[in-house]
């Protein structure tokens, strides 16, 4: 298409929405061509006529009607709705809207136009129903996801093909030879979309980044981050600024500081961290009392706001935890050095202090900056070495620390908290990154230890800030909430339960945590743990960082921050800004600015949350793909309507039997009781049920891994 053709047609749309759009903003009234053209400032005869075939048009296609003659109208008001994209397997997608539509409306594959997975875009709905569903068709893109998409250069003599990895990326991108970068057939790498012409079926790009060669472990780690948006590396100026950075702590700066430097204190983490962003420290009081300090890595001191750092950690928002590697959040001067609260080295704090007497409760609070030294660096397995034997360094001081914090947990949980105990994979890498064994990591009181301090912290420094200002007048802060669950998932998954022997009472959000703290004591070891676990939390509402400040259910806190870790989210560098601020006599901070900043962050640290996932899903694969036609047991852990799902017990490998290949009967989705149903004999495979499995083929790219049924 040359290129005027393309640009009358752009301009042809852009005016048809015009004219459209002066319908929805005057009510729908009728109205004639003139009318519609002096709304538009439109004078010239000739524009005139366009419109005129532009009111015609879409007459034809049932978007307007022609009440009487030349007088015109939109067939249904408020039929235009924005929402998100959300492709299917098929390549239509329905729009996932802001609850102006009882459902999703259903778009079919050649009414999305350009529009890809994710995008936010502006919708026209027909009067019709697709079965439960109103159809309608993509008019405008508003918000691209993403441009940028990792995948496989298919090179010929005259052009090349990009094959993205994404399963819900239609299209492959068309690279002009000159745009090649140097890239190689089948090499892996990054694309980015340019143009799309309105008539080609396929995007047009440029290859970005080459990754590497496929299946290797750091071209494959890297285009995990690439996918969901993450820098590989931070940028020069952004590196040059961490490194400008003094290390040397001034008299002037201590002088500022409540100095805890001469109090037993130290740091309790895995073995192989390398940021150490919280410290506790422990004395006893002249009164008998305990003080407990919860000493967080002073973040906020060594960057300042709208620096070149700020910005880089802000659009970054999180650090990223992929099976055998992290990509913080800060450069490494900052991250392992300047800020990390390593042994026997002073260090720069934000504090949160508490005077506990013997039953934990909570007599004086106090909340500032201070100047700290770790006397030790404890793995978590050294303290519980020390829990279990009553042996070993500050003995004293970690066993009255831990019988403190099983009296802060049990009061959490009387007040209604919920206690998920998830299982969490680990694999075990030889010096290549290939998985040679996998293992599920154990939750043990050493942990549990410095999560109830750190809880503590976070809930007391929300406490504290809800309280200053009444009203409309309350402080500006960032909050981290969840929402109780909504009723109907809560049912869903109390039947569910119950087929299993479990009862789930939802009298009350009380009760409710009750039982189902009594639901996860019970089903820990047992083979259903982690799919009742998994259900039970996807029954849940998902926590968000926002500036509205409302209780946080899981925890069953009234306010709840996250204060304790600014090496790794920014949200916590925010809390730390805000409560400094607000401690020195600083005024409410606005708003709406801190709220666009907490979305980006709930954002982002959903997508680093799926980089995640996404990682170890690869390194099951890669485990199982040595084990193709070795047999296992395993657990449905999820049905749907083209396969169920299986987790092999020994591994918590996670792959689909697909119904097709279940021969002995036709099979259908019961979507109701989570169930696979076959239609002639009436077996039925239901989630949580035990299934010996196969491990059929592994599909590494996609990170998929299929298993066959071995029927007894």
């Amino acid at each position: 298409m040359s290129k005027r053709k393309k640009n009358n047609s752009s301009i042809h749309q852009v005016l048809t929405q015009m004219v459209l759009d002066i319908f929805e903003q005057n009510g729908n009234t009728p109205l004639n061509y003139k009318q519609v053209s002096a709304k538009l400032n439109v004078r010239d005869p000739e524009s005139r006529e366009i419109i005129y075939d532009i009111l015609k048009d879409e007459v034809k296609k049932s978007v307007l009607k022609e009440i009487a003659p030349g007088k015109f109208q939109l067939l249904e008001l408020k039929t235009f709705i924005e929402g998100v994209v959300d492709l299917t397997n098929d390549g239509s997608a329905f729009i996932v809207t802001d609850d102006e539509f009882e459902s999703d409306i259903f778009i079919a594959p050649r009414k999305l136009r350009t529009a890809l997975n994710g995008d936010r875009v502006k919708v026209y709905v027909y009067a019709k129903s697709k079965g439960k569903h109103k159809e309608g068709e993509v008019i405008e893109i508003l918000q691209r996801a993403k441009m940028e998409f990792t995948g496989i250069v298919k090179l010929s003599e005259r052009y090349a093909f990009f094959i993205p990895d994404d399963r819900k990326m239609m299209h492959d991108i068309f690279i002009p030879i000159s745009e090649l970068n140097g890239a190689k057939n089948g090499i892996k790498a990054v694309a980015e979309i340019t143009d799309w012409p309105t008539e080609a079926k396929n995007p047009i790009g440029r290859i970005k980044h080459i990754l590497g060669a496929q299946g290797e472990n750091d071209t494959e780690m890297n285009a995990i981050l690439a996918e969901y948006g993450f820098p590989l590396s931070f940028p020069a100026e952004v590196e040059h600024d961490a490194e400008e950075i003094p290390d040397v702590i001034t008299p002037e700066e201590i002088a500022k500081r409540r100095d805890f430097r001469n109090i037993t204190t130290f740091t309790i983490d895995p073995f192989d961290a390398k940021d150490f962003d919280d410290a506790l420290s422990y004395r006893v009081l002249d009164n008998g009392n305990y003080e407990v300090g919860v000493h967080i890595a002073d973040v906020s001191h060594y960057i300042t706001p709208d620096s070149a750092l700020d910005k880089e950690a802000l659009d970054r928002a999180t650090s990223v935890y992929l099976v055998d590697r992290v990509i913080p959040m800060l450069p490494e001067r900052l991250s392992n050095g300047l800020c990390s609260l390593r042994p026997k080295e002073e260090k720069l704090c934000f504090s949160a202090v508490f005077e506990m007497d013997e039953n934990a409760n909570i007599i004086t609070e106090w909340y500032g900056k201070t100047i700290i030294y770790s006397d030790r660096r404890f793995t978590y397995e050294e303290v519980q070495e020390v829990i279990e034997t009553g042996k070993g360094d500050f003995k004293e001081e970690i066993f009255k620390l831990n019988a403190l914090a099983y009296k802060l947990r049990d009061r959490k949980f009387k007040n209604g908290a919920i206690s998920f105990e998830t299982t969490e994979v680990k694999f075990k890498l030889d010096e290549n990154g290939k998985p040679t064994g996998v293992y599920v990591k154990e939750r043990k009181d050493a942990h549990k230890l410095i999560e109830d301090f750190m809880l503590l912290a976070n809930r007391k420094v929300a406490e504290r800030v809800s309280k200053m200002g009444k009203g409309k007048h309350k402080y500006t802060f960032v909050y981290r909430v969840h929402d109780s669950p909504k009723p109907d998932a809560l049912a869903n998954f109390a039947q569910f339960a119950a087929r299993f022997g479990y009862k789930i009472n939802t009298k009350s959000d009380k009760e409710t945590a009750k039982s189902l703290n009594y639901l996860m004591e019970d089903v820990e070891g047992k083979k259903e743990q982690n799919v009742l676990t998994h259900l039970a939390i996807r029954s849940m509402a998902k926590a968000i960082y926002t500036t509205k400040s409302s209780a946080h259910y899981g925890l069953a806190f009234d306010h709840y921050t996250h204060f304790t870790s600014p090496i790794r989210r920014y949200p916590d560098v925010m809390v730390h800004r805000l409560l400094f601020h607000y401690l020195n006599g600083g005024q409410s901070a606005n708003a709406e600015f801190y709220e666009k900043l907490c979305s980006h962050s709930s954002l982002m640290e959903k997508k680093a949350a799926d980089a995640e996932r996404s990682s170890v899903k690869y390194k099951q694969a890669e485990y199982l793909r040595d084990q193709v036609g070795n047999t296992f047991m395993g657990i449905i852990s999820g049905v749907t309507e083209w396969g169920m799902y299986v987790e092999i017990i020994e591994n918590k490998c996670e792959g689909m039997i697909r119904l097709r290949d279940i021969s002995d009967d036709f099979y259908t989705l019961d979507e109701k009781n989570y169930a696979i149903i076959g239609q002639r004999k009436k077996k039925i495979y239901q989630l949580g049920d035990e299934v010996k499995i196969k491990v059929k083929q592994v599909d590494l790219t996609k990170k998929q891994i299929d298993f066959i049924l071995v029927q007894e």
